[in-house]
């Protein structure tokens, strides 16, 4: 394992970024069908590409195991809802805080802020709208009012990551603007790809 991550929920993102972001990624994990890679970027730099699955719950669990492997930098590249008007969909966000509104992150820090770690979110200035992320257990309800997106997974991992000694940091990909119809696979490709390639630059060009 190296010790930067990048982190998406769905496995196939995470071998799609592989394939894209690394030279001969090697599978590292398979284990509940949460795939994860291992390997150099063409720069030289050593990524795990990691699949976390879905929710607060799953992504505290592999980020923890991840900790013990020796990860001490991760981004998370996922998906989110914006608020209508606040984003477009396709558009990349970065997480400049989340609002925990899960059940994990409220265990860690109650309902409060978990803010991603200072550097990281220097290094990634510039490379999607800022944003503050509501996270929550479950797609529905109305989010916070200052929250300018809603996902599954930020709070926890910038929460979890605080708690364990990660920095961590996050990228989000609206895929859909408020209850509209998300974007297909196929369109969500290239801002994702966008959003892991700004990751990866980051995490190689500060190790």
């Amino acid at each position: 394992m190296a010790s930067d991550a990048i982190l998406v929920g769905d496995p196939g993102r995470a071998l799609a970024l592989a394939q894209l972001l690394m030279n001969q990624p090697r599978m590292s994990n398979h284990a509940r069908g949460l795939w994860g890679y291992t390997g150099e970027t063409p720069e030289g730099a050593s990524l795990t590409i990691q699949a976390t699955g879905m929710g607060g719950p799953s992504a505290a669990i592999v980020l923890e195991d991840l900790a013990g492997l020796g990860i001490r930098r991760a981004i998370r590249v996922g998906t989110c809802a914006a608020v209508p008007g606040s984003a477009d969909a396709g558009e990349i966000l970065l997480a400049e805080r989340a609002i925990g509104a899960d059940g994990v992150t409220v265990g860690l820090i109650g309902e409060g802020i978990a803010d991603p770690d200072a550097a990281l979110l220097r290094a990634l200035e510039g490379s999607g709208r800022p944003a503050t992320v509501a996270s929550v257990d479950r797609h529905g309800g109305l989010p916070p009012p200052d929250a300018t997106a809603i996902d599954l997974q930020t709070a926890a991992v910038l929460a979890v990551g605080r708690d364990l000694g990660i920095a961590a940091a996050a990228l989000l990909v609206v895929e859909r603007v408020g209850d509209g119809e998300p974007l297909s696979d196929e369109d969500l490709l290239p801002p994702i790809s966008a959003a892991g390639e700004r990751a990866a630059a980051v995490l190689s060009s500060s190790t």
